[in-house]
């Protein structure tokens, strides 16, 4: 153990650890979740802590050296070698003052090291000195929050992008499957399987839009605006140093926020962000709940799809199989509403200069942002790709579905058709049988009828 001082007074610090004495007090303190605040918040405050060291060499306020050093730590964190001293719990300081510091002080001791000093020796490398030089964690730990938000989002707008193409290849594909269209649960128009799918597809490409425009309004961020926005202490060049900065490490665009007070204490930027992925898991939810009623059966449901079989479906009934890909999927949907009801609570409650639910809003944002990325694949590899229609089951629906009647309307008058129905209840045959039995119209005649029963565009 090493002795490590701070304003409380000491406490030892295990020898083997890149963290100090900050670090240790939380430890301490906070263990409510039970589980770590996401590395990828993490890893934002490290590559914000990099642009900073830039800035700050820049303006001729940290030492060339210095400034080396923490870049030189920053890059080592980020390539994974030192996840293991971020062990700070989700539900800590209300601004993510416990993780902000931890993340000074791995940086520090790492640079220090490097710099021919020991773990701890603030002399060399002071974590709030020179790590933390012009930052708070008041605009650190949000600007870490969208910055991550925006990694993420590039991941997932690339698994939607796929996922939307599976759905438009089976749309494709079963553009010439008729089957009766159902609204209520209960019979309607004739649609086709292919147009079902576009519907999904498109559904997603809405959902991805959403998701793009919530991120750009993510690119907007208030680092070095310190503890309230103001940016008290700092030179004026220095939030757009650390911007130009950032961008040039990352390749995004980001932007000097126009009220840093504004986005200091608002986190609504943030809701957005995750109320648009709560939209993308309902729009999920329920497309894989049209899909189990669709392959529902196999014997006495709708079956007029066939779901890829991934695993038995029962411990006790042979050769069971179930929809266990969309029910995981509806699952993982369902979670991410809980995590955005959260997000959104949290936002409503801050107060005055500071919004102190940061770290609750960043871990469901980024768990959110996980969740649905592996999910939407998911979704894609084991089951989409996989669907099968039962074009005979579809076509049997089709003739035998109510929804004729819609479409024999203006042909043959409400009343008429209307005893076609009566008729068929009783009888058992379907509204194309009676008609043709009853030579109401030509076999032709109705053929041409019932091909102009799904709009101009079948796909």
């Amino acid at each position: 153990m090493r002795t490590e001082k701070d304003s409380m007074g000491e406490k030892a610090v295990p020898d083997d650890a890149w963290y100090g004495i900050h670090t240790c007090r939380s430890l301490e303190n906070f263990d409510a979740a039970g589980e770590v605040l996401p590395l990828a918040i993490v890893s934002a405050i490290v590559r914000l802590k990099a642009a900073c060291a830039a800035a700050n060499e820049q303006l001729g306020l940290l030492d060339p050296d210095c400034a080396s050093a923490i870049r030189k730590a920053c890059r080592a964190i980020l390539a994974g070698g030192y996840d293991d001293q971020f062990p700070i719990d989700i539900f800590q300081a209300g601004s993510g003052t416990s993780t902000q510091m931890n993340v000074n002080e791995v940086i520090a001791n790492l640079a220090a090291v490097e710099l021919g000093g020991q773990r701890g020796d603030r002399r060399r490398v002071h974590p709030n000195d020179h790590v933390n030089k012009g930052q708070s964690t008041n605009n650190i730990f949000p600007s870490a929050i969208r910055l991550a938000a925006v990694e993420l989002n590039r991941h997932l707008a690339k698994a939607v992008a796929g996922l939307v193409a599976s759905l438009e290849e089976k749309a494709d594909a079963f553009a010439q499957v008729p089957k009766s269209g159902r609204t209520h649960l209960q019979d309607a128009v004739p649609i086709t399987l292919g147009q079902e799918f576009a519907a999904y597809a498109r559904s997603l490409e809405k959902a991805r839009a959403r998701l793009a425009a919530a991120a750009d309004t993510l690119l907007e961020i208030g680092v070095g605006g310190n503890a309230v926005g103001t940016g008290i202490n700092t030179p004026p060049a220095f939030r757009s140093l650390i911007v130009a900065a950032l961008n040039q490490s990352t390749g995004f665009s980001f932007r000097v926020a126009e009220n840093g007070v504004e986005i200091t204490q608002f986190m609504t930027d943030m809701g957005q962000m995750s109320a648009s992925l709560r939209l993308l898991a309902m729009d999920l939810l329920k497309m894989t709940n049209d899909l189990r009623l669709l392959a529902s059966g196999p014997y006495t449901g709708i079956a007029e799809i066939r779901l890829p079989p991934v695993e038995p479906g029962s411990s006790i009934m042979p050769g069971k199989v179930n929809p266990s890909i969309c029910e995981a999927a509806n699952m993982a949907c369902i979670q991410v509403a809980g995590y955005d009801a959260a997000v959104a609570m949290a936002c409503g409650l801050g107060q005055l200069e500071l919004n102190t639910h940061m770290p609750l809003i960043g871990a469901n944002l980024i768990k959110a942002f996980e969740v649905l990325t592996r999910t939407v694949t998911m979704l894609d590899m084991r089951c989409i790709r996989g669907i099968e229609a039962d074009a005979a089951v579809c076509q049997r629906n089709f003739e035998s579905s109510a929804g004729l009647a819609t479409i024999l309307n203006p042909a043959l008058g409400y009343d008429r058709v209307a005893a076609l129905v009566k008729e068929g209840l009783a009888s058992g045959k379907n509204l194309k049988t009676l008609v043709l039995e009853k030579q109401l119209m030509n076999k032709a005649a109705l053929d041409e009828l019932l091909a102009g029963a799904f709009g101009p565009n079948e796909s």
